[in-house]
């Protein structure tokens, strides 16, 4: 098998570069470890960036999200029992956000590169990478057995933090630098109206919470917890008055229903420097991740294959390398900028080991200076609704 770019991973990243790649005139084979039908199974939150919207729709594959997905002009932080309102719209210029799940994305990202003739190889197993100094080559088995090689000009890895792009970088040259929180989120889905028509952060003493939507019928929330929470130990009832209490106040109640998938997320920051060696690239979760505090996950995931896809692209138009040389600095500068955003928004919304009583009342002093100042509400905004990419 022989491609100009070969990509390991199915994820965001992997598959809106081969989409861009493809737009630009350039080859590539998506090598992933999953079947389609888990891919587009697996239910994960997606709270899209305005970059991310206007990218999708402007390649052609956001009719859906378009026509489906949550538009939001803001959101509520509550604490000391009352709402204030981020105007992302108005502190923005226009930018807004818009609620989309990740697994949508996947699916018309998925069925986009099948109808342009698109070779994805799922169920891909035993995944190795070779000679990305001078001859880049992917070796792998597929779902019936064959073992494949796939050559290729330059490597991306978009496999996650577990694939084997990372691992193919040589120890002596790279640093991870990684934050593990003492918390996680207790995630549910219900079947439920929405509580809010837009997204609402909550501090309590008890605790951080977040009420998101996934559509008219079912909802997402999460409340901050012990990562070693089991969910089988939490009943509906415990779950709604735990929720019902680090959001209420001046009134405002959760609308309840059946709880049909719970689940406890982690939380931890990562990073690898540099995100590149040779001819391999690492992109998406493969090279940070993020607390999802801040909606950057994915978001970040498009940025990355967006500066990539643009380097790439004058490679081949024209043999200029500066892109590529600079892939790893250009990309790490939007990275360290999520990075702080998301550990800020986490620091002011979550309840932290051993805090003081005046740890606490320094928190909502903190809420309030940037909730109450139109310099401290452009900061969010500007931060939440996506900087520029490029």
């Amino acid at each position: 098998m022989r491609t100009q770019v070969g990509i390991v991973g199915a994820g965001p990243a992997g598959l809106m570069l081969s989409h861009l790649l493809h737009l630009a005139g350039i080859s590539s084979v998506i090598l992933e470890s999953r079947s389609r039908a888990v891919i587009e199974a697996t239910i994960r939150a997606g709270v899209l960036e305005q970059n991310t919207v206007d990218l999708m729709v402007e390649t052609g594959v956001g009719a859906r999200l378009k026509r489906e997905g949550f538009n939001h002009h803001g959101f509520e932080f509550r604490f000391g029992g009352e709402g204030r309102r981020i105007d992302l719209h108005e502190l923005t210029g226009g930018r807004s956000v818009t609620v989309y799940p990740q697994h949508e994305v996947l699916k018309d990202l998925i069925a986009a590169r099948l109808a342009d003739g698109g070779e994805i190889v799922f169920e891909a197993s035993d995944v190795r990478i070779t000679g990305i100094n001078s001859d880049p080559a992917i070796h792998f088995v597929r779902p019936d057995g064959a073992t494949e090689t796939l050559h290729c000009d330059v490597v991306v890895g978009c496999d996650g933090s577990y694939g084997p792009s990372r691992d193919a970088m040589p120890e002596g040259g790279r640093q991870d630098y990684v934050r593990v929180y003492p918390f996680g989120w207790f995630g549910i889905l219900a079947e439920a109206p929405p509580s809010s028509e837009e997204l609402i952060y909550a501090r309590h003493d008890r605790g951080f919470a977040l009420i998101s939507t996934r559509s008219p019928s079912v909802q997402r929330m999460y409340f901050q917890c012990d990562p070693a929470e089991k969910p089988e130990d939490w009943s509906e009832d415990q779950i709604w008055a735990e929720l019902q209490t680090r959001v209420g106040g001046n009134g405002f109640r959760l609308k309840e229903g059946p709880i049909f998938q719970k689940n406890v997320v982690p939380m931890r920051s990562y990073v690898r420097e540099p995100m590149q060696f040779g001819r391999l690239f690492i992109a998406g979760d493969a090279a940070h991740t993020v607390p999802p505090t801040g909606a950057k996950g994915l978001n970040l995931a498009v940025a990355d294959v967006f500066v990539l896809s643009r380097a790439l692209e004058r490679y081949y138009r024209d043999g200029n390398t500066e892109g590529l040389e600079a892939y790893t600095a250009t990309a790490l500068r939007r990275v360290w900028r999520a990075q702080h955003f998301s550990w800020w928004m986490t620091s002011m919304l979550h309840r932290l080991e051993g805090a003081s009583e005046f740890d606490q009342r320094r928190q909502l002093a903190e809420l309030d200076m940037v909730t109450s100042s139109e310099a401290g509400r452009r900061t969010i905004a500007e931060n939440y609704a996506g900087l520029p990419l490029g």
